[in-house]
């Protein structure tokens, strides 16, 4: 399938940054940067070969993990994440609306991020935005155990991810 960045950014992001009383230009930026390394802005959204899917390749447990250790903290933040979700799919499949709901699917890869207390981001710096992925987002469940992934050699793939997917059609990082 995949997504432009620019419409990414614009048409998805932003709008659900917004939504979620959440928005800033570091933030939007970490969002394209992490599904151009998660699923190259949704050309790979599912793969039996790696656990997760969608465009920010968030897996089941990592989903119910948000939920149910983090949204349930914070009702007020879980009620705007729940506006996000389709009503009736949401309830019967709710993994599936991080593939098929992208709104929803960008507010649960920001809560993977908030539920860590972010510093604030140099929205300008890719390697900031590389370093804070590699910390708090790159990791994949097996057997419900996070495995870190090699750091210098993914945050130079996100970083060179980032300049190929979503600075191709725009130079300037920040909107």
């Amino acid at each position: 399938m995949g997504i432009y960045a620019k419409d990414l950014r614009e048409l998805v992001v932003r709008p659900t940054l917004e939504q979620l009383n959440e928005w800033s230009p570091a933030a939007e930026n970490l969002l394209l940067g992490t599904a151009a390394q998660e699923s190259q802005l949704g050309f790979i959204i599912h793969t039996s070969d790696v656990k997760g899917a969608g465009l920010y390749r968030i897996s089941e447990f990592t989903h119910t993990q948000v939920w149910d250790e983090f949204l349930v903290t914070d009702p007020e933040l879980a009620s705007r994440m729940r506006g996000l979700a389709s009503q009736q799919q949401f309830l019967k499949f709710p993994h599936h609306e991080l593939i098929t709901n992208l709104g929803y699917a960008t507010g649960i890869a920001w809560m993977i991020y908030k539920r860590n207390n972010l510093p604030l981001l140099d929205e300008n710096s890719i390697l900031d935005l590389a370093s804070c992925w590699q910390k708090n987002y790159s990791t994949r469940d097996t057997s419900q155990h996070k495995t870190p992934l090699c750091s210098e050699t993914e945050m130079n793939k996100f970083a060179h991810n980032y300049r190929k997917l979503v600075l191709r059609e725009n130079r300037k990082i920040a909107a």
